[in-house]
This record gives C-alpha cells, sequence and structure tokens, in this order.
C-alpha cells in the first residue's frame, strides 16, 4: 500500500516529466514547477498542480529536484530550501559534486530541513517501467522519506552511507561508463575494419563475456554509433568533469579512471569549457 506523500518537483524534462507522471499515477499530490506552458498544461491535466512562482512548491513536506548540473541546481535550490518549513525533506536527482550538496547541507540545517541525494542510472524508458536506479545518501530518517516516495519510478535502491557518498559512487560509475562506451566504439570501428557489421558484433557482446551495460546501451539506441556518440558526448563530458571536480574535492586520486574515458573516439575534453545548450529545467 503506498502511503501518499505531497511533493514539490522542479526538473519536468525528459527525465522528471517521467518520473512526475509515475508520482501521480501512484497516488502522490505533485506541484510542480515549470516554465514552459506546454508541460504546465500536460501535467495538469494529468492532476499536478502547477504554480507560477518557484517557491511556492516549498511548501511541500518533500520537494525532489531533477536538473542537468550542479550550476541549475544552484540557481533554484537557495529559494526553495529557505522557503521550505522546519522538518521538511530535500531530494536532489541532480548529478553533481558533493561539494554542491555540503553546500545545500549548510542551508538546510539553518532552516531545520533535511537534505538527500539521489542520483540515478537508467533511462526515460526504465522511468515508465518503473525500473529507474536510485542512489541515496543521508540521514535515515529523511532518507527513509525519499526511499518511499521514488518506489513510484524506481525498483531498485542503494543506501550509500551519509551525504557525498550516492554522488561519489555515481560519478565514479559515470566514469566507468564512458570508459566503457569509449572502449565499445572503438571496438565497433576494429570490427568494421574487419568486416563485421556493428548489430552483429553487439549481438556477440550481449551474450559474451566482453558485453557491458555501455554495449547495452548502444544496441539499445538502434542508431548508428557515431551518432550515439555525438549524442552523449556532453552528458558524459559533464559527468567526467564533476568527477574530476569531486575528486579534487575530496583529495582522491582518479586519474586512471579519467584517462581511460579519454581513450575512444569520443572527445571527451574535461579540461574545455562545458557547452551552455543545457537540458531545459522545465
Amino acid at each position: 500500500m503506498v502511503i501518499s506523500q505531497r511533493i514539490g518537483f522542479v526538473g519536468a524534462g525528459k527525465i522528471g516529466e517521467p518520473m512526475i507522471e509515475r508520482l501521480l499515477a501512484a497516488g502522490h499530490p505533485v506541484s510542480v514547477y515549470a516554465r514552459r506552458p506546454e508541460v504546465r498544461e500536460r501535467l495538469g491535466l494529468l492532476g499536478a498542480t502547477t504554480p507560477p512562482q518557484i517557491a511556492d512548491i516549498a511548501a511541500a513536506p518533500l520537494v525532489l529536484v531533477c536538473l542537468f548540473d550542479d550550476t541549475q541546481l544552484l540557481d533554484v535550490a537557495p529559494t526553495i530550501i529557505e522557503n521550505m518549513s522546519p522538518g521538511a525533506v530535500f531530494a536532489s536527482h541532480t548529478t553533481g559534486s558533493p561539494h554542491t550538496i555540503a553546500q545545500l547541507e549548510q542551508l538546510g540545517t539553518a532552516r531545520g530541513v533535511s537534505i538527500v541525494e539521489a542520483p540515478f542510472s537508467g533511462t526515460p524508458a526504465a522511468i515508465r517501467a518503473g525500473r529507474l536506479t536510485v542512489l541515496l545518501g543521508g540521514d535515515e530518517t529523511p532518507t527513509d522519506v525519499v526511499a518511499r516516495t521514488v518506489t513510484a519510478y524506481a525498483s531498485t535502491i542503494h543506501r550509500t552511507g551519509g551525504l557525498g557518498t550516492a554522488l561519489s559512487a555515481k560519478l565514479l560509475n559515470n566514469a566507468l561508463f564512458a570508459a566503457c562506451t569509449q572502449i565499445t566504439l572503438s571496438a565497433l570501428d576494429s570490427a568494421r575494419r574487419l568486416g563485421i557489421d556493428d548489430r552483429v558484433l553487439l549481438d556477440v557482446l550481449a551474450d559474451s563475456s566482453g558485453g557491458s551495460a555501455a554495449a547495452g546501451y548502444i544496441a539499445a539506441s538502434g542508431e548508428e554509433p557515431s551518432v550515439y556518440s555525438n549524442r552523449i558526448a556532453r552528458y558524459l563530458t559533464k559527468d567526467l568533469d564533476a568527477a574530476r571536480s569531486a575528486a579534487q574535492d575530496l583529495g582522491v586520486d582518479v586519474s586512471a579512471l579519467l584517462a581511460a574515458a579519454r581513450l575512444g573516439p569520443m572527445n571527451l575534453d574535461i579540461d574545455a569549457q562545458l557547452v551552455s545548450d543545457r537540458a531545459p529545467t522545465g
């Protein structure tokens, strides 16, 4: 039996919108701040409320935020947290730096608001099927609140420990995924030179020891490898840059992992300035 939980939500993009759909379908009242009229209309028809000001969603005892990066998160989180009531919970699905979450924790402590980090692994299709994987870091009681709620779209939940551990684990995962993607794309390039079709090799990898989640994603996309790599390069670059920054903040050496992620056909230059065409927040 699902216990209804009033929720505020920011970030109704490609990932956030199906999350909201699943929350509404599970019977949770959801108040969504979205800038785009068409998003407000779609979600309103499903039963969400769409207040005009971002501070209006702070009345909910639980606020979930799903944004592209730390810059977007820091643009909206302070306003929300400062307007939340003591005892409320703010949870972020954004993949970014543990340092940013530590900043939000300071704001939350001053307000009596608990902060939970909730990075995820999966796709919009996984969300709509209720099969997302979510990592949770934070104090036990607020983490329990978030865990009960995200079961609307997550089938696998990992509690990693205190605040900062979930993002650290997620960033290591993403760096490893980037490296595996590079290696798989290199293998596909070699296969073509040997007269082996991309789909044939991907089918072989799916049933063999050289397969990986990265190969599975490439196969599931149905795209040419070059098209796939061009589409995901900016996301991997963002994640690698966040992993490098987090490692520097924490004094951890991840240079070997980052070097491996550079080896391949994709130009994942984490030293370059990131592009500014971030995904819209809603």
